[in-house]
């Protein structure tokens, strides 16, 4: 019987060790949902901005706001924060670029910040300027 006891006894010690280090590996489920949520909120930026390109390439302008943005056909489905469902935040500077900003909850893993969408924590922005198609 004492045998079973220590062989019992190692597994769950080895059991909670993986554990343990799948956690160190990946992070807390916590973690991994925040990274989800600010991942979530890069693709809606990029969707935004890719429906601006649309609208520009109909009216040779971005939009006035993401409400008018939301009125155009085809680009009605204009996101919002997933965690605070407050719009993004959106200033146009000229008929050819804007600024779209978020709130994230973490900064983006790659330091190196060679990814446009690269963002650190807190409120950031993107100014983006529409290429000509000339």
């Amino acid at each position: 019987m004492s045998g079973k006891r220590v062989l019992v006894g190692v597994l769950v010690i080895v059991v909670a060790l993986v554990i343990v280090k799948g956690i160190m590996i990946i992070g807390s489920p916590s973690e991994e949902r925040t990274r989800r949520m600010d991942s979530r909120r890069v693709d809606d930026l990029q969707r935004i901005s890719s429906a601006i390109e649309v609208y520009h390439m109909r009216h040779q302008q971005v939009p006035a706001s993401l409400e008018e943005l939301a009125k155009e056909p085809g680009l009605a489905n204009v996101a919002r924060d997933p965690v605070t469902d407050q719009p993004y935040s959106y200033r146009v500077f000229n008929a050819m670029s804007y600024q779209l900003c978020a709130t994230f909850d973490r900064e983006t893993s790659d330091g190196r910040g060679v990814d446009f969408w690269a963002h650190g924590f807190g409120q950031q922005c993107f100014a983006v300027n529409i290429k000509s198609a000339e």
